[in-house]
């Protein structure tokens, strides 16, 4: 099993940084007292796409030879992944193709298409995605640049733990704790194996929606868990079946735990970022905020780094939040 460590990381930071933004460190006075902790945030919603994932899609497609550039990549996503490759693969010139669902939300559909990717649609109940991308790959020759069960995207989505380590240190500050959303399980790999080495104190905690909690229990169970099927939908870009072969394998020794958030306290948090961090966030992106609001993670005492993983919010969802 190839799996990436923490050098691997410090290549990809490297390696992108020419081509995504270093995200700022955010703190309020406000986050700070409701949780009784020192809490960092990492907003990825600033990122170019609007989510982390173009950390690990240009490192992915960076490392790529001339002549599989020119047979073009291929992937499948829920939206953010999606636009992350075709922003990335424009960038150096590759064809992109993405397989999205069919309910995914119009922004994340446009903005794709926007970077010059051909969208499309599969059912996302009934479809498996895995093998529509792997058919294309038979019949096209184009390489695939999965969302997150690969080393060289889990090593582009951990460069975002090294900034915050870096300006959390800047600021006179350890991290106690560092809280990310998860899905696949790809960024809470990367950000497991770049805190390894910048900040080996620091306890690292998977967020998930509740009903798609499926690395949370599988920490507990020592064994990959998938979801039942039926759970809400309003995490959309967090709603893996399971976790990784690769990702589970990198998270397993290194993350401290995990922690599952309702809708409501999703929603919660969506409004609370836009009402006084005045970031927009979709609500995968929220669930570190609403574990820290809601008090499912004690920050009581502690420096507390929190990761915004995305802001490609639908309008509709966005104003059900600031309605809530």
């Amino acid at each position: 099993m190839n799996l990436p460590n923490h050098d691997d990381v410090r290549a990809a930071a490297a390696r992108i940084a020419p081509h995504v933004v270093r995200t700022p460190m955010l703190r309020h006075r406000l986050l700070d007292e409701r949780t009784g902790g020192t809490i960092l945030i990492k907003p990825e919603s600033l990122q170019r796409t609007g989510s982390f994932k173009l950390r690990g899609a240009t490192n992915a497609i960076r490392r790529l030879s001339a002549e599989q550039l020119r047979a073009g990549v291929v992937t499948h996503s829920s939206g953010n992944h999606g636009q992350a490759t075709a922003c990335a693969a424009a960038a150096v010139g590759a064809r992109a193709t993405v397989f999205m669902p069919a309910d995914a939300p119009r922004i994340k559909v446009d903005s794709t298409r926007g970077w010059g990717a051909e969208v499309i649609h599969y059912d996302r109940l009934n479809d498996d995605r895995d093998a529509l991308a792997a058919d294309f790959v038979a019949r096209t020759g184009a390489v695939l640049v999965p969302p997150f069960d690969h080393p060289d995207v889990i090593a582009g989505q951990g460069t975002l733990a090294l900034e915050l380590a870096e300006d959390a240190r800047a600021a006179g500050l350890a991290m106690d704790s560092l809280l990310v959303c998860t899905g696949g399980g790809g960024l809470v790999a990367g950000c497991a194996l770049a805190i390894e080495g910048a900040s080996p104190a620091t306890r690292v905690f998977a967020v998930e929606p509740a009903g798609w909690d499926d690395t949370t229990r599988s920490l507990v169970s020592g064994a990959r868990e998938s979801n039942p099927p039926g759970g809400s939908l309003l995490c959309d870009a967090l709603l893996a079946k399971s976790p990784g072969r690769l990702t589970f394998a990198v998270n397993q020794p290194r993350l401290a735990g995990g922690v599952a958030v309702t809708d409501e306290e999703v929603l919660q948090a969506v409004a609370f970022a836009f009402l006084h961090l005045k970031l927009v966030v979709e609500p995968g992106g929220a669930v570190c905020l609403a574990a820290l609001l809601s008090g499912k993670f004690d920050a009581r005492g502690q420096v507390v780094g929190a990761v915004v993983s995305g802001g490609n919010v639908d309008p509709a969802t966005f104003g059900r939040a600031l309605a809530a």
